[in-house]
């Protein structure tokens, strides 16, 4: 089997049970490392519901991202500009980032907007920054989406958990995911280097699960300056520029009446 990535050989990683019913293979590139699954037969069943049981972190993780994104934003880009949550569920992440103030609008043809009703994302609309929480490792061809990510946008800020340098075996971390069979694609820090080297991006920014992906040409300074907790002071001074919330607007346009 060639890497979904690089095209390099994959060998014989594993096998596991998936939803309890399928025993399917896994392959790790001898190249970048990625593992993949053997072609993904029962993904309708995985996705019978768009969101797993198992996601028992969905609001939290929506929560968390909330401050990293307005960093990012704030240092280094034009707060009043668009922004797309892909892969963006109930719309919940789009719902409280237009609650504080940026304009987001969500993409997820998989799943039922229940919190963003009226700010789906258009095509042919260029957005400034692309949020994808948990999108990657649901990936069943990576390189084809991450190129329709990168139509809507330069740059990405993403999250996925990395695997090892030695990765665990199947049945010994809870990120394959196997009662859900919906990860079907697990990314070293290798893997992730291959792609933006493949579409002339840069990772600016790698923690081990958080990570942004975008123009080259970003300053690197205020980049990290995003990214740290080191100069709260300064980034409170920073975020006081941030625009007011568009709760009140979005109501007058979904409903025609004012929020008083």
């Amino acid at each position: 089997m060639k890497c979904k990535i690089c095209q390099s050989a994959s060998t014989l990683f594993g096998e596991a049970k998936i939803l309890n019913k399928y025993l399917v293979h896994y392959f790790r590139c001898e190249s970048c490392g990625f593992i993949q699954t053997e072609d993904p037969y029962w993904l309708d069943e995985a996705y019978s519901d768009a969101i797993t049981k198992s996601d028992i972190g969905l609001i939290s993780r929506n929560l968390q991202m909330i401050d990293p994104t307005k960093k990012l934003i704030l240092t280094c880009f034009e707060p009043t500009g668009k922004f797309i949550d892909y892969g963006g569920g109930y719309g919940i992440f789009t719902r409280l980032m237009r609650d504080h103030g940026f304009d987001f609008y969500r993409h997820d043809p998989l799943c039922k907007n229940l919190f963003a009703d009226g700010f789906d994302a258009e095509p042919n609309i260029n957005y400034t920054l692309l949020t994808a929480w948990e999108v990657f490792e649901h990936l069943e061809n990576p390189l084809v989406e991450i190129e329709r990510m990168l139509s809507y946008s330069p740059n990405l800020v993403f999250s996925t958990l990395l695997l090892q340098n030695i990765p665990q075996p199947l049945d010994q971390w809870w990120y394959y995911g196997l009662e859900h069979g919906q990860h079907i694609g697990l990314y070293s820090r290798k893997s992730l280097q291959v792609i933006a080297q493949k579409f002339g991006l840069k990772i600016h920014f790698s923690n081990g699960s958080l990570h942004f992906m975008g123009d080259p040409a970003l300053n690197p300074i205020l980049i990290k300056f995003a990214f740290t907790n080191r100069l709260n002071r300064l980034q409170r001074i920073i975020q006081k520029s941030a625009p007011p919330s568009l709760l009140t607007s979005d109501f007058q346009t979904l409903t025609g009446k004012t929020l008083t």
